[in-house]
């Protein structure tokens, strides 16, 4: 009993070992090198693996990074351009100067400007809603209000106003990841310049009907009727398929697009209000004085005065 406990004992103690000497050797054999830099890289990142980067991961970001010849089409939107300027300069590379963006709504069709015509009732998210009809309203384009992008926000960025049923957007706290602009299933929500000072201007609807169609359906939608498109002295405003479209890095925030709308789809924000214009009536011209012409006194008079 003694030798068989024994026997089996070693005979398994040899079995481990030469499955161990076995798995060193594959080991060796198929070793794939890893850049030891990659982690370096990695540690400077967030680390917030949002995947708006394009990548898997903070990882699969350090790695493009350094296998990479240069940073050009590679970023991190949450930690913007001071952790690319760190990574740059840690791989003796030049990082790729990017504006900062922010998420934008471009809906502003809430509930008094665009009357409901008939009641959802099914799963509350906006793609379950979105694939199975064209909405509440009679606009085909607008925001669905379910808040698909306030649940996949990461960073507490999106939230859903009561009063209007749109999301609103806190520039602090959105860091241009992307998430939102995915999770749309409207495709209202666009990463855009955020400008100096967070100031900004955009055509608030993505409403592609004619005129008629969409005036009819929201009170704010663009009509597609071009005057912002011959206002805008850089050309930065185009229009196609009824629908105008800002270029946010060919914008130069003059805003006389905004003026000229007649619907109001064009919003300007954190701008400084505008000085309101008081129509006083003009002071009267004061009419001048007739000059008095000096009579020549008679010729006869002079001699007599001599």
């Amino acid at each position: 009993m003694n030798e068989t406990l024994i026997f089996t004992v070693l005979t398994l103690c040899v079995l481990g070992i030469l499955s161990a000497v076995a798995l060193y050797f594959v080991a060796k054999k198929f070793h794939v090198w890893e850049d030891p830099r990659i982690d370096d890289v990695e540690k400077m990142l967030p680390g917030a693996n949002c995947g708006g980067c394009g990548f898997p991961g903070c990882r699969g970001l350090a790695s493009a990074l350094v296998k990479a010849d240069s940073m050009e089409g590679l970023a991190c939107p949450v930690g913007g351009a001071a952790t690319m300027k760190a990574i740059a300069e840690y791989l003796g590379r030049v990082a790729e100067e990017k504006e900062p963006e922010v998420a934008v709504v471009r809906c502003s069709g809430s509930c008094d400007v665009r009357p409901r015509t008939n009641k959802y009732d099914g799963v509350s998210s906006c793609a379950v809603a979105a694939s199975l009809y064209a909405g509440e309203t009679g606009c085909l384009f607008g925001c669905v209000g379910f808040g698909d992008c306030v649940a996949v926000c990461a960073f507490g960025a999106l939230s859903m106003d009561p009063e209007t049923g749109l999301p609103v957007v806190d520039d602090e706290k959105c860091t241009a990841c992307g998430k939102c602009v995915k999770a749309c299933p409207k495709t209202i929500i666009e990463l855009r310049k955020k400008g100096p000072k967070s100031r900004r201007v955009f055509v608030s609807c993505v409403n592609k009907d004619k005129g008629a169609i969409t005036r009819k359906a929201c009170t704010v939608g663009c009509i597609g009727c071009g005057k912002c498109v011959k206002t805008c002295p850089f050309e930065a405003i185009t229009l196609e398929n009824n629908l105008a479209y800002i270029d946010s890095y060919k914008c130069r925030l003059c805003r006389k697009c905004v003026v000229e709308c007649p619907t109001g789809a064009i919003h300007e924000v954190n701008f400084p209000p505008r000085p309101v214009k008081t129509d006083e009536p003009a002071a009267p011209k004061s009419s001048p004085e007739p000059v008095k012409a000096e009579r020549s006194q008679p010729a006869t008079e002079n001699a007599t005065m001599q």
